[in-house]
This record gives structure tokens, C-alpha cells and sequence, in this order.
């Protein structure tokens, strides 16, 4: 294959195919954000009926295995795609997340409810074969525009999924239409059965709408292994790409911008609801849930609208250190809002947040995808790759702020409730560093300067 047919997608995808591709991506992160309003409250329900007291050691395997099956199972999907097709692994995710969020909302065990969340992850390796999909049927003038529509997709599941799960659970106690129905019975299955029906709806569209974008031509043509050998061979194949060159640097500029984003996630409303005496901003609910919907919405704008425009005045390559440090200007500017302006104050970190890491996100996956092209690297492989060690950071990032939290709170400067933040932002200009070198070496066309 020469290199300008490797610029040229193997099909023209239409608008069905980009919308099912949006919805595919947007499923994964409701899948991801949908529990986190009442998934204490379901062990805690759980729990008291099995006689176990460790809720809090429970609500962390169920946040982790999610993320975890992501992690273990994402090069799997990327790879299985190069072989068998990228439309194929899009729909069997799509079947698998509405099987599974059922078999969540109607979990009587946490053992059922563990084996859902599990199973859930491994079907939501979709991201990457979504991305794969876009390098596929994109030309190059396409290609960063597209990623950040998957990247709005994704802002915009990360903000339904809470939402959802907040407003639908137990809705028995709520409203009298849902008394002595099974929602009285499994005051968490609504939300879920809600997420479960988009994905049914995505499968659908997906049916009608989503041609093939692998040529069987371009497919790898390795004979059948078992479940088990692929499986090395996938973490082979991924973890290889850590040692590839350019490769190599963005996917370690990934994995520290996820890290540094996700400690955020368990550490932001820990000192928002912190006295203000204490230095906390004495937030409910409803004020750290309309902070998210901000970041995420901000994030949307950044994605669908505002990166293209940016990758082609700048270049995908220099808006990744620039996406870095803004991020991390916000993360760290998090502890230090001032509560009589603390809501306008912290309105503006979160549109700074949103902004950095709605930048990041498509910049990378775009530059990854003309390297990979340049070099005949398979996209399913790579983009397996990237979503894993993202996955990984998303299990180590929040359990990291929890422990640094715990260990800083109630002390004094320096080492005090504004570590974690601290933290956040050395990640940041960690990944920045790492993302000037591949700017120094790349440009938009994929080719070394």
C-alpha cells in the first residue's frame, strides 16, 4: 500500500454512519457516569440484606471494575476489529450494553451486581474501535474534525449518564405511577433501563445505517488463536506500542492527562462539601451537579465546535502541550476558590477544565491516527492501546486522590487538602512536556519536520 493510498478512506461514510459512531461513544460514558449518583446508596442496600458491613470497600470494586474491564479488554475489541471488521464489535458492544445495564438495575446481590459492572466494561471497548473506525473512512482534512465530534460524544455521555442516574433512581418515592411495580422492588433499574434502550435504538440505526469501513483487503489475515492466545497477543500487541517511538510518547501523554483529570474526579467534591470553615466551598448535591453539567457542556462546545477550527490554525500536534497546561491551570485553581465568589469562581475553573481537556482529547487520537497511517501501524491495535492504558489511568487516578486526600486533610501547607490539586496539575505539565516533543517532531501532514 503506497502512502497516498493510505491517506484515503475505504469508504465515503455517510451521516447515518457518524451518527451511530456518536451514539456508540456516547453509550460507553453513560454506561461509565450513570451509577455514580446512587451507587452508594445500592450497596448500602445490598449490603444490609447479606449481613456485609464493608460498604465502602464494595462501592470501590464497583467503581473500578468498570474501568478495569475496559482496561483488560479494550485491545481485545481494537484487535479482533482489525480481523473481523470494525461494524461486527461495534453491535456486539451494543447488544452486551443493553444486556448488562439490565442485569445491573436488577441485581439482588453485589456478586450479580460486580459480574454486571464487569461485564458491561467488557463490552464498552467500543471507543476504540469507534476511533478506528473514524481513521478508516477519514481523509486527512476530516480526520480531526470527526475525532472531536467522538469527543463530544463522549463529553455529552459523561453528563447524560449522571443525570440520569440521579433523576431516575428510586422513582417509586418519587412518583406514585411507579408504586408497587418492580421499580419498587429495584429502585435503580429505571435509569439503567434508560441507558439499556439507547443502546437498543443505537444497535438498531447501527443495522440500518453503519456499512463496514475495513475492506476485507486491509484486514489482518492471522489464523484463528484461542480466546486465551489472542488475548496475550493483544497485550503484546498494546503494550508493544509503549515502546514505539512517537507512538510511545503520545500514549504516555494520554495515560498522565487521564491520571491527572481522574484524581480530580474523586478529590473536587470531597472539598466543595467541605466546610467552609474547614476551607470547603459547603456545596449539596445540586450545586457539584450543575459544576459537572458546565464542564461537560463546555466540553461539548470545545469538541464539536471550536477544535477544528483550532487544530487547522495551530496544528493537532502544538494544541496538545498548550491543551495540558490549560487543563492544569484549572485543576490546580480548583482549591483555591473563594467562597463568597466560590459558584462564579468555580464556573469559570470548570469552563478552563472543559476547555483543556476538550482540546486534548481529539489532538491526540488525531495525531496518533496519522502516525499509525504513516507507519502501517493497524488502527485497531493502536487505538486498543490508547483506550486501555486510559482505562488504567481511570482506575488508578481516582483511588490515588481518595488515598492522597486522606492522608492531607486537616494538615497544614504544604501538604494539606490542596495536594491532590497539586497533583493534578504536575501530571499536567508532566503530559505537556512529553506532547512538545511530539510537536517539535511532527506536523499536520504526518511527516517529521
Amino acid at each position: 500500500m503506497t502512502e497516498s493510498q493510505a491517506s484515503e478512506p475505504a469508504i465515503n461514510a455517510g451521516r447515518g454512519a457518524l451518527v451511530v459512531l456518536f451514539l456508540v461513544t456516547m453509550i460507553d460514558m453513560i454506561g461509565f457516569g450513570i451509577v455514580i449518583p446512587f451507587l452508594t446508596y445500592l450497596v448500602e442496600d445490598l449490603a444490609a440484606s447479606e449481613g456485609i458491613a464493608e460498604v465502602g470497600l464494595w462501592v470501590g470494586l464497583l467503581m473500578t471494575s468498570y474501568s478495569a474491564a475496559q482496561f483488560l479488554f479494550s485491545p481485545l475489541w481494537g484487535s479482533i476489529s482489525d480481523r473481523i471488521g470494525r461494524r461486527p464489535v461495534l453491535m456486539i458492544g451494543l447488544v452486551g450494553n443493553t444486556v448488562f445495564f439490565a442485569m445491573f438495575g436488577l441485581a439482588n446481590t453485589l456478586i450479580i451486581a460486580l459480574s454486571a459492572r464487569f461485564l458491561a466494561g467488557v463490552f464498552n471497548g467500543n471507543i476504540a474501535v469507534a476511533r478506528a473506525y473514524i481513521g478508516d473512512v477519514s481523509t486527512p482534512t476530516q480526520l480531526t474534525t470527526r475525532m472531536g465530534l467522538i469527543g463530544a460524544a463522549f463529553g455529552l455521555g459523561f453528563t447524560i449518564g449522571p443525570f440520569i442516574g440521579g433523576e431516575l433512581s428510586n422513582p417509586a418515592a418519587r412518583w406514585e405511577i411507579f408504586v408497587d411495580t418492580i421499580f419498587d422492588d429495584y429502585p435503580y433499574f429505571l435509569p439503567c433501563m434508560v441507558a439499556g434502550l439507547l443502546s437498543m435504538i443505537s444497535l438498531i440505526y447501527a443495522y440500518f445505517y453503519l456499512p463496514e469501513s475495513l475492506p476485507k483487503s486491509s484486514r489482518s489475515t492471522s489464523d484463528t488463536d484461542s480466546w486465551s492466545t489472542r488475548i496475550g497477543r493483544s497485550f503484546k500487541q498494546s503494550f508493544s506500542m509503549l515502546n514505539n517511538g512517537t507512538i510511545s510518547v503520545i500514549i504516555w501523554a494520554t495515560m498522565l492527562f487521564i491520571f491527572g483529570f481522574t484524581i480530580m474526579h474523586a478529590v473536587f467534591i470531597l472539598y466543595t462539601g467541605m466546610p467552609i470553615e474547614d476551607g470547603g466551598l459547603s456545596y449539596n448535591e445540586a450545586q457539584n451537579g450543575r459544576i459537572f453539567a458546565v464542564i461537560g457542556i463546555a466540553g461539548i462546545v470545545t469538541q464539536g465546535f471550536l477544535i477544528g477550527p483550532l487544530s487547522r490554525r495551530f496544528g493537532s500536534a502544538r494544541l496538545m502541550p498548550i491543551s495540558c497546561l490549560t487543563a492544569g491551570l484549572g485543576l490546580v485553581l480548583i482549591p483555591y476558590t473563594d467562597a463568597d465568589w466560590g459558584y462564579g469562581q468555580l464556573l469559570l475553573v470548570a469552563v478552563i477544565i472543559a476547555v483543556g481537556s476538550g482540546i486534548f482529547q481529539p489532538s491526540s487520537s488525531t495525531v496518533l491516527t496519522r502516525i499509525a497511517k504513516r507507519e502501517g501501524i493497524n488502527l485497531g491495535i493502536v487505538m486498543g492501546a490508547q483506550e486501555s492504558i486510559s482505562s488504567f489511568s481511570r482506575i488508578i487516578g481516582p483511588l490515588t486522590g481518595g488515598v492522597v486526600w486522606t492522608f492531607t486533610i486537616g494538615r497544614d501547607w504544604p501538604f494539606d487538602y490542596h495536594t491532590a490539586f497539586h497533583l493534578c496539575g504536575i501530571m499536567m505539565v508532566l503530559a505537556a512536556a512529553l506532547s512538545l516533543k511530539v510537536s517539535r517532531s511532527f506536523d499536520d501532514f504526518g511527516e517529521e519536520s
